[in-house]
């Protein structure tokens, strides 16, 4: 198709937030901004949902790919998608518009320069997922850092300042040493073209050093231990909407990273390497899951959780099996919409009660019945219940991991069980038991836009928990085409 169908899905949130910047009203009150950004963001989404569905799953091949000169022909815009990016895409599109519903009740100033930064912030994302240029992917990773350094900083709790930079400095540092291997790549193989580069390969001598100089900064933004302590901050004091992206889509651009460059890129080095992301996996996995075991504050809880599941997928990835690595795409895309849907649901008894303590809540079941069911869905679904999508994708990754060592899936089998003790525990302090706190009377149940929100992500979470077809569909070729080459350089080398 001669349709710049990518471009369009990165560019169409930046020209809606150029309307909501020529807009006067910065008012709470305002229906126009609101509705001018939903419009937007529903509109990219169901262009998202075009563009899969022109999608060709048959092959392992780069498609509607766009290649322009940029930059006085040293780099070129170069954008496209495969099996592996384009779930991402999809879930990008997804899970905006739900964060600008949800922003009626969890932002309270400056309306329109909140979506101007959501806006933003998913071209951004998408320009993640969709680049086959080193240097067009970096500018793209790290320009996603701007408007969430903002939606902390502005629009966040008390320590919301502290938080920001704490984000920002993190990632940005992370960052550097990527940087340096992108031009360090440039410098050995005459170009950052992806696709070039996975047909010259690069020097065995060199990989090592770049591996880690890529790790550097993807480890930082998944977050692995011992470098996740920014993710708890970042979440407790950002507002939900900002809670939801950063959990639902920022953290799987490092996920990505590391099944796009890392194992593309640099497979030796990856192979020798392994064991270190064993060890700093099985860590996230149990340790952040004692930790949240620990926690009194609920988001703080959900937030080391996303510490222990991307812990997972990182397992997965470098299982080098196909069920390992498919078990983490889809993974990563439950754990998008999972997520997405607990930060939800502690904001909507935020806005209520304005505390996010375990211990304020209780009994709760009776009063906001709606809610209730809801939460114990996703509740279900985090701890990968069979019949969720949480339960295809840790299944398979622990599939591929006892196919690749033993010992390394049993203690990760072990994350399973206190997962579920920390979610179900949480569940039953939050919403069952006495009602000890008499202010609880006075919640009222989910309203229309809460429950719509909700209900957006219980369909997909359940779809796919009990046909995750369409998944393995788009996603199998490509990683059956990454896992050869993968093979195929170690047998060369």
């Amino acid at each position: 198709m001669n349709f710049p169908i990518i471009s369009a899905l990165i560019l169409l949130p930046t020209i809606g937030s150029l309307f909501l910047i020529f807009s006067k009203s910065n008012d709470q009150n305002n229906s126009t901004i609101k509705y001018v950004a939903l419009f937007t963001s529903i509109v990219n989404f169901l262009l998202s949902i075009y563009l899969w569905y022109l999608f060709d799953p048959t092959t392992s091949a780069f498609q509607f790919v766009e290649d322009r000169e940029w930059l006085i022909g040293i780099v070129n815009y170069k954008v496209g998608v495969d099996g592996i990016s384009i779930l991402f895409v999809v879930l990008t599109a997804f899970i905006t518009p739900l964060c600008i519903i949800s922003v009626n009740n969890s932002v309270k100033k400056r309306l329109r320069d909140f979506l101007i930064a959501i806006l933003i912030m998913e071209s951004f994302m998408i320009g993640v997922f969709c680049s086959l240029d080193l240097v067009i992917f970096y500018l793209f990773f790290e320009a996603g850092l701007i408007p969430m350094f903002l939606i902390i900083g502005i629009w966040g709790g008390p320590k919301r300042v502290y938080s920001a930079f704490k984000f920002f400095l993190y990632t940005l540092l992370g960052s550097v040493l990527m940087l340096v291997a992108i031009i360090s790549i440039y410098w050995i193989a005459g170009t950052t073209d992806v696709e070039k580069l996975y047909q010259l390969g690069i020097d065995p001598k060199y990989q090592n050093l770049l591996w880690l100089a890529f790790f550097s900064s993807f480890a930082v933004k998944t977050p692995m231990w011992p470098v996740h302590t920014w993710l708890p901050d970042a979440h407790v004091e950002a507002p939900t909407a900002g809670s939801v992206l950063l959990a639902a889509i920022l953290l799987k651009m490092a996920g990505y990273g590391f099944i796009r460059f890392s194992l593309g890129l640099f497979p030796i080095a990856s192979d020798f390497f392994t064991p270190l992301i064993y060890v700093l996996s099985l860590i996230a996995i149990i340790f952040t899951s004692l930790i949240a075991l620990m926690q009194e504050d609920m988001k703080k809880l959900i937030a080391y959780s996303s510490v222990a599941h991307m812990g997972f997928v990182t397992l997965g990835i470098f299982t080098i099996q196909q069920q390992g690595i498919e078990g983490s795409i889809i993974q990563m895309i439950s754990h998008g919409l999972v997520s997405a849907a607990l930060f939800l649901c502690v904001g909507v008894v935020y806005d209520r009660m304005h505390s996010r303590l375990i211990s304020t809540y209780g009994g709760i079941v009776s009063i906001v019945p709606k809610y209730s069911v809801l939460f114990m869905l996703f509740t279900l679904a985090a701890l990968g219940l069979p019949g969720t999508s949480g339960f295809i994708g840790e299944f398979l990754i622990l599939m591929g991991a006892f196919k690749d060592n033993f010992l390394v899936a049993f203690v990760a089998s072990l994350g399973v069980i206190l997962g579920a003790a920390y979610m179900l525990w949480l569940y039953k302090r939050v919403v069952f038991g006495k009602l000890v706190n008499d202010d609880l009377n006075k919640l009222s149940d989910l309203d229309k836009s809460e429950y719509f929100i909700l209900i957006s992500l219980a369909i997909p979470t359940l779809f796919f928990g009990f046909y995750p077809e369409p998944l393995f569909n788009t996603i199998e070729v490509s990683i059956n085409n990454l896992i050869e080459m993968y093979n195929s350089n170690l047998i060369n080398k």
